[in-house]
């Protein structure tokens, strides 16, 4: 399937979301008071983003979201690197790191604000918490799959651990990184929404819940309209970075 037709099948998906969203507007079918129509939600997020508070607002949760991802993925790769060469480590660490992984990051909530207080260091915490994980499991995954061949090379030649992390183990592993770097950055930007909803710290979380507290329904569904849009973006420019990263898989 070409991309011009992956292009036309997602519009035509989005225009059939479009249609439903506005028949059940119009007709009232969910009272306007919980559903708006689109049209008042485009004006609301085109008047938000001109004379509002919005850039402000999604500039303040893009930050949260990026530096969490950041933090996030140097920790799960460095320690996904130390125990993914080691199979001992695996043996000792892993069912630790299955306990900790399915722990959702607004469980850890309570125990960050118990820390932090409702600051935004507490938000920047669960974010790296909630987030770590894929990029961490795909790491080890990734070393744990290099072949046993290639180690043998790197005992013959007498390399370091670390030398095999750099010049073996990270670039037989990118493809996993990359793939769990991708699903972190997802569980980023819900854990920040989440934490700033929490916290009440300026960013889209608070003005979601200001608009959904308040009834003004539209700047609510606008809200949400924009963490899609972030969602989606990142999602591509993700997808692009790895498939220049991973271009030489295919030469």
């Amino acid at each position: 399937m070409s991309a011009a037709t992956s292009v036309l099948k997602a519009l035509a998906g989005a225009l059939a979301m479009l249609a439903f969203w506005f028949i059940l507007s119009h007709f009232a079918i969910v009272p306007r008071i919980f559903l708006p129509s689109p049209s008042q939600t485009f004006q609301a997020l085109a008047f938000g983003w001109t004379d509002g508070d919005l850039p402000e607002q999604t500039s303040a949760t893009l930050l949260r979201m990026i530096e969490g991802w950041l933090l996030s993925s140097f920790a799960g790769v460095l320690v996904g690197s130390a125990v993914g060469i080691s199979s001992a480590a695996r043996a000792y660490l892993s069912p630790t790191l299955e306990f900790l992984r399915p722990l959702p990051a607004s469980a850890i909530i309570p125990v960050a604000i118990a820390v932090f207080g409702l600051t935004p260091e507490m938000v920047l915490g669960a974010v790296v918490f909630g987030s770590i994980w894929p990029t961490l499991l795909a790491t080890v995954h990734g070393f744990a799959g290099i072949d046993p061949r290639l180690r043998e090379v790197a005992q013959t030649l007498r390399l370091s651990n670390l030398a095999f992390v750099a010049k073996i183990g990270l670039p037989n592993a990118l493809p996993d990184i990359l793939s769990g770097m991708r699903v972190s950055m997802t569980v980023a930007l819900i854990v920040t929404i989440v934490g700033e909803m929490i916290t009440g710290q300026s960013g889209l979380g608070s003005a979601i819940l200001l608009a959904g507290r308040s009834f003004q329904s539209s700047d609510l569904f606008a809200g949400l309209i924009l963490l899609g849009a972030l969602g989606v973006i990142s999602n591509v420019l993700l997808r692009s970075a790895e498939r220049r990263l991973l271009r030489w898989q295919l030469n």
